[in-house]
């Protein structure tokens, strides 16, 4: 600051001092005040160019990480709709076993073949019923060989899952390998315990395939569960970096405007006296 001289009364120096003083004391409490009503710690990028740079890249991968997490949650939807038809293919794939079974013993006359026939025919048809329902925003799921719905699991661009649970068929009656069954009561699948036998075979095998898929599935599931959890430690270490940089410090920006409200009542008084000290000169004229 500039030397005071008194006996110069033209310029008040003390005056000016004390009104710069006071200027610097309400841009600082203001800011605190500022800070304190928004609850940011950059309100301007003048108060922190390098900060906000940071931070408003932060920011962004947080906002992404969010709608990611949001994705892997739809995703797991989607599987647990499939797993959902999946698990009625495998409710009936059974009942159909066990008919086949009973169809496959010479003690089955013709009227009990005829009526396990029926039954089989029934429940394949609603196999293909089940897998062309079984669908996920307008695309059916079952009824596709090597399905795949393709999921961005992270923030960066090359941060991509593709989910594929089919396999080279679909999981209907035909790619099932049970489309050959016959309702001819003569010749048809169920007509001698040899054929019933048969047939057999082709369901264990599509159990086996069901199995398959539901395993394949449930992997499937299980890796977009971990990396939820690793969204939501990485959304949550982000989210504590911008509240670093960007947000306030309440208690410390309180005690901040407390000392600028001090120092304002201080520098007023003072430019009050400072205003009244050159009339100490008019002294020498008495």
């Amino acid at each position: 600051m500039a030397n005071v001289d008194y006996t110069r009364i033209r310029s008040n120096i003390a005056a000016l001092n004390a009104l710069n003083s006071l200027a610097t004391v309400n841009r600082n409490l203001a800011i605190h005040q500022t800070r304190l009503a928004t609850g940011k710690r950059i309100n301007d990028a003048a108060d922190d160019p390098a900060g906000i740079a940071i931070a408003t890249k932060l920011h962004a991968r947080t906002e992404g990480l969010k709608t990611v997490r949001d994705i892997v949650a739809e995703a797991k939807n989607m599987l647990a709709v499939a797993e959902g038809g999946i698990h009625k293919l495998e409710e009936m794939l059974v009942q159909i076993r066990n008919k086949t079974l009973a169809a496959a013993s010479d003690n089955t006359g013709t009227d009990q073949r005829t009526a396990l026939t029926s039954e089989v025919a029934y429940l394949l048809a609603e196999i293909d019923d089940t897998v062309n329902q079984t669908k996920w925003s307008g695309r059916t799921m079952l009824s596709t060989a090597n399905f795949t719905a393709t999921y961005q699991v992270g923030a960066d661009p090359n941060e991509q899952l593709a989910v594929q649970f089919t396999q080279t068929s679909a999981l209907n009656t035909y790619g099932l390998g049970l489309g050959s069954f016959s309702t001819n009561s003569a010749t048809g699948t169920f007509a001698t315990s040899s054929s019933a036998a048969i047939f057999l075979t082709s369901v264990n095998n599509a159990l086996d395939v069901i199995a398959e898929t539901l395993g394949r599935l449930g992997s499937y599931s299980a890796r977009l569960s971990f990396k939820d959890e690793v969204l939501a430690i990485s959304h949550a270490n982000n989210e504590a970096a911008y509240n670093r940089i960007m947000n306030a410090d309440m208690a410390q920006e309180q005690v901040e405007a407390t000392k600028y409200s001090v120092l304002q009542q201080t520098a007023v008084a003072m430019l009050a006296q400072a205003n009244l000290a050159p009339q100490a000169i008019l002294q020498l004229f008495r």
